[in-house]
């Protein structure tokens, strides 16, 4: 027996727990997305304020009257720059340097003005990717006076050393930023769907174990969103499945007192039957008047108890398909209309059309086809119907072919009563003393071929009733 206890998945495989995980990947995701062109812009930042540094030390060259300063003097300007030597280029080609007697010869030169997003992009990956110092020639305007144009010659192992602090500090933030909201995630999903979830387990655990326990179904809570949909319908569903096992164990109940019944009843029937019969053998005419009316009563009787003891049992019919002309079966179906009583006690011949196409082939239980046709028929002839119609035709829908057979009929159509529990057993029925288990038991051979059996329409022109069976492949 399995515990009724409701058992929590383990960390790692629940639901919060692996949102947990994508929040953090995804977050991660989006800083490493954030990190190129942060990282690029970083250093684009870091070779400007080189470039304003270098400007700013030649300013030193401009106080002098030679544009010359000591050597001490440049090394220190230089120095405080963070250069190797400054080349300033002013408006009318005026040149101003500031240099040792010998520089250090360039490994890579940039232009500045010259820079695109990917360029700059991909030279912040080449810088990191490296490690050992290179000397870069860097050129752009002063921002102070963008019509000078400032070159200078700088280490490039102080810039990488910056990128990789700062690199650290982006990846520290984004390491918090994402634990942070993956446990407001953690946290709102908890709340928002895991414990309501839990609850809605619960309560179908506890039905389930009790379902007649009036305290196991659900109180919906007053959410409008999804999770109040589902409670509402879950309260729906188990107040609706409540009602219909209680009526179920009650039919149950009644069902095993008819069968117990019908066995005598029948044995009652029998023994009147005998009797009836006897009647017409009787030298009185009021006798011989009666005895067909009291025999056809016997024989309803007979006939209402062996459907509800075939009802009760529930057997599935046992299908014994072959391959038979439906129009034949349909002549025979004709044959047995009943005879329709009149309003002043007069006897008709119900009028009947076989429009089925001689060519058409049905595979199926042959006897229980028969029997489901005939009930159709016997309705609408007891209905009081003049004129009942049996067509056919094989649609072809690919995977899905069906045989379609329809019985319609002139009568007075179907009670809004009888339309809405048409195929509920004795819940209702179109005719006086009828239970309701013939089209409920015809429904039920029809499905047990893979069909249906479907109303099409009912109004005071008539009634139609659709036969839906799988089609043969050479069923025309």
């Amino acid at each position: 027996m399995q515990d009724g206890r409701l058992r929590l998945p383990p960390l790692l495989k629940s639901l919060s727990a692996r949102l947990l995980v994508l929040t953090i990947f995804f977050v991660m995701l989006a800083e490493v997305l954030i990190y190129a062109p942060s990282i690029a812009r970083f250093r684009l930042v870091y070779l400007q304020e080189r470039i304003a540094a270098a400007h700013l030390a030649s300013l030193a060259l401009e106080a002098t009257p030679d544009n010359m300063v000591s050597e001490e003097l440049a090394q220190e300007l230089l120095s405080h720059a963070e250069a190797h030597s400054i080349v300033l280029r002013g408006p009318g080609a005026n040149k101003l340097m500031l240099m040792p007697q010998s520089p250090p010869p360039v490994d890579v030169a940039y232009d500045l003005r010259e820079a695109t997003f990917m360029g700059l992009v991909m030279d912040a990956f080449r810088v990191l990717a490296q490690d050992g110092n290179r000397i870069l020639r860097v050129m752009a305007p002063s921002p102070k006076q963008p019509g000078v144009l400032v070159e200078t010659i700088i280490d490039e192992k102080p810039m990488r050393m910056a990128m990789y602090d700062y690199s650290n500090r982006i990846l520290a933030l984004s390491i918090v930023i994402s634990l942070m909201t993956a446990a407001l995630v953690f946290a709102s999903l908890q709340w928002l769907m895991v414990f309501p979830m839990r609850r809605l387990t619960e309560s179908m655990m506890a039905f389930r174990e009790a379902p007649e326990d009036q305290s196991r179904v659900i109180v919906p809570g007053r959410r409008s969103d999804e999770i109040g949909f589902a409670e509402r319908q879950l309260h729906d569903l188990q107040a609706a499945l409540r009602g219909a096992l209680r009526q179920k164990a009650r039919l149950a109940a009644v069902g095993t007192a008819v069968t117990k019944i019908n066995h005598d009843l029948r044995g009652i029937l029998a023994t009147a039957s005998l009797v009836s019969d006897r009647l017409s053998d009787i030298n009185d005419p009021e006798a011989k008047r009666l005895a067909p009316t009291v025999t056809e009563a016997i024989d309803k009787a007979v006939y209402l108890c062996s459907m509800t003891l075939q009802y009760a049992k529930g057997e599935v019919p046992q299908l014994n398909r072959t391959r038979f002309p439906l129009r034949v079966v349909i002549d025979e179906v004709g044959a047995t209309l009943p005879v329709r009583r009149g309003a002043h006690g007069t006897d008709g011949v119900v009028e009947w059309e076989n429009a089925v196409p001689e060519d058409l082939v049905a595979e199926a239980d042959r006897d229980q086809v028969f029997r489901v046709l005939s009930n159709l028929g016997a309705n609408a002839a007891e209905a009081g119907a003049h004129k009942v119609c049996f067509s056919a035709e094989a649609l072809r829908n690919g995977a899905d072919d069906r045989l379609v057979i329809e019985v319609s009929d002139d009568g007075p159509g179907l009670l809004a009563k009888a339309r809405q529990h048409m195929f509920q057993p004795f819940a209702a029925s179109a005719r006086n003393g009828g239970t309701g288990l013939g089209l409920a038991i015809a429904r039920d051979l029809a499905r047990a071929h893979g069909g249906d059996l479907l109303l099409v329409n009912s109004d005071p022109n008539g009634t139609c009733f659709r036969l839906e069976l799988p089609a043969t492949k050479a069923s025309r």
